[in-house]
């Protein structure tokens, strides 16, 4: 069983997060620039087993597709022509930035340290990782 890998893209940055090998918990992993996400993923996938990635899906509140997508597809499709294998899943990520500054209000944070978009960008990642995982629980 090989490890989940969730992004938050978006157009600087990407936050990743992963889960352990028995795809049980959904950790932070690392932000990266969006520039290197590429690089990133193919020196990660060399050294890790990796059964699947998911994407967050930025919606609108009236469900269209938000502009981000004009981004996200272009990687997505560029992945799968370098990852055949790696099968990709969308993730509804509406309010995971919302839930992620709450998360970093919960934990006590400094309001200085809540203002580090790229430690919001991987929690938010992780957010979307753990509800794909609920969902697939629920299935």
């Amino acid at each position: 069983m090989g490890r989940i890998i969730a992004l938050d893209y978006g157009r600087k940055r990407t936050g990743i997060a992963v889960t352990d090998p028995l795809q049980i918990i959904a950790n932070g992993l690392e932000t990266v620039q969006t520039a290197q996400l590429m690089n990133f993923l193919t020196d990660y996938i060399a050294k890790e087993s990796v059964e699947r990635v998911v994407v967050g899906l930025p919606k609108q509140m009236n469900n269209d597709y938000s502009e981000s997508m004009e981004y996200i597809t272009p990687f997505v499709n560029r992945f799968k022509k370098l990852f055949p294998e790696i099968p990709i899943e969308y993730v509804d990520e509406r309010f995971t930035s919302v839930l992620a500054h709450r998360a970093l209000i919960d934990g006590g944070l400094k309001k200085k340290d809540r203002q580090n978009k790229a430690l919001v960008d991987e929690i938010s990642a992780t957010i979307i990782l753990q509800s794909y995982l609920e969902q697939m629980t629920l299935k």
